[in-house]
């Protein structure tokens, strides 16, 4: 194979690449590389000349990948995680967590969540760098195994042979009610009595809406339910009175403006909670470094929450 120069092509203007194609727009893309929509723009023509291809069909409503340039993005990103995974594999000789990490969260915990975390990590990793990323399931995922993302912290996910995930704590439901809802006042809340038309629910696309209809009634088929954006929306729902939901407990934090206006209540089922889980790719070299990351993080449990044991079976 003869031998070709790499002058004028950089990873930088991969990245850039990769992220106008992530989002289909220019100016946002700009926004997550951390520079103006002009340079962006520029780098990427550039690239385009270097080239020799169109990479993008661009129009002012419209931004998407040639078929020849949705080639060439898919190789540029493999050349970004092999990129990342020589980095990876450098910092192992170091520190493993040393450096910069970048971190993903779904929204139904991150808010909640990691602001407790920050401290404990600041203790414990005093040369760790973090870079935090909110996503819902799916994309996150995706980003992990793209390699835009070092770990990410989520509920289970169905096993992948590229991905390995540490169950971390068992984060409870509680069943939220608007105040003069007629379960609000009910002894004993079951699981028999979430199966209701007035239960909200959260969008597509968001883990919470599925573990929340896990643990309702196996008969219970939702049908015009009301649908919340986000967690926070839920709040807000319910506060007006609309119905009631299944919240997360590291969600209860700071809700004292909804003093007056519902009604707590814990299930009498002690299956009524979701596991939360630290993934990564199998095949990080700081895998092992990830799993006594996990094993520090079973020790820092939330409030409210329960570590995970090896022997329990339920994820």
């Amino acid at each position: 194979m003869s031998y070709v120069p790499l002058s004028g092509l950089s990873l930088r203007d991969i990245e850039y690449v990769v992220a106008v194609d992530d989002l289909r727009n220019f100016s946002r893309a700009a926004e997550r590389c951390g520079v103006s929509q002009a340079g962006l723009s520029e780098q990427v023509r550039k690239l385009e000349q270097l080239l020799n291809v169109t990479l993008f069909e661009r129009s002012r409503r419209h931004v998407a990948p040639t078929p020849e340039g949705a080639r060439l993005i898919s190789l540029g990103r493999e050349v970004l995680a092999s990129a990342r995974n020589l980095l990876e594999v450098a910092r192992a000789h170091t520190g493993p967590l040393d450096g910069l990490l970048h971190i993903g969260v779904i929204p139904t915990l991150g808010p909640y969540y990691i602001p407790g975390l920050l401290n404990y990590l600041r203790q414990e990793y005093s040369q760790l760098g973090l870079r935090l990323s909110e996503k819902q399931t799916s994309p996150l995922v995706q980003s992990l195994r793209q390699g835009d993302l070092d770990v990410a912290f989520l509920a289970p996910t169905p096993f992948s042979d590229s991905l390995e995930q540490e169950p971390l704590f068992k984060e409870p439901f509680i069943a939220v009610f608007p105040k003069n809802h007629e379960l609000a006042h009910k002894d004993k809340i079951t699981v028999s009595d979430l199966g209701r038309s007035d239960l909200l629910l959260l969008e597509d696309g968001h883990c919470l809406r599925e573990q929340a209809l896990s643990i309702c009634p196996s008969s219970f088929r939702p049908q015009d339910q009301r649908l919340a954006t986000s967690l926070e929306m839920l709040w807000h729902m319910i506060g007006a009175g609309e119905g009631f939901s299944l919240i997360p407990r590291l969600a209860l934090k700071n809700r004292s403006e909804f003093e007056g206006l519902v009604t707590l209540r814990e299930l009498d089922d002690t299956e009524a909670y979701r596991t939360i889980s630290l993934m990564w790719r199998t095949s990080d070299p700081r895998a092992s470094s990830f799993r006594e990351l996990a094993q520090f993080l079973r020790a820092a449990t939330p409030a409210g929450c329960i570590p995970y044991k090896t022997t329990d079976k339920r994820h």
